[in-house]
């Protein structure tokens, strides 16, 4: 069995991070993916699909990407339920991010590109056990 997913896209608003119980740093962003085709109208489409990034690989992806940066995220399909305030199941799918590139470099206050250096670590260091699934 294989679940591999591969999107390239924008993100829609800055990451938002946070940490577990246990201090494990977890950090959600939305990409929009533009459609391989047009609407009736001629239009472009594009899908909101969001991603989760865990540990390490959370914490770069919150201190170095803001919104409308261009990134190509690698992972795995979810899909999880809980029961919301009034007693509804809810269903959410997201993509588990694996690896995270970035695709531009961010522009700095004169409106041009800024050099950005980002060193990548194991984003995997350690065991399991944080997993809240």
């Amino acid at each position: 069995m294989m679940n591999k997913v591969v999107l390239v896209g924008r993100l829609t608003r800055d990451p938002e991070l946070q940490y577990t119980a246990n201090g494990t740093a977890v950090t959600a962003f939305t990409i929009a993916v533009d459609r391989n085709f047009k609407n009736n109208q001629g239009e472009r489409e594009a899908d909101f699909i969001r991603c989760v990034a865990w540990r390490k690989l959370g914490e770069i992806v919150a201190e170095h990407m803001k919104k409308g940066r261009l990134v190509a995220v690698e992972g795995r399909l979810q899909t999880r339920s809980y029961e919301n305030n009034e007693g509804r199941r809810v269903y959410v799918t997201e993509v588990i991010s694996e690896n995270v590139s970035f695709l531009d470099r961010p522009k700095n206050d004169g409106g041009q590109a800024a050099k950005e250096t980002v060193e990548f670590v194991d984003a995997f260091a350690g065991d399991d056990e944080d997993l809240p699934f």
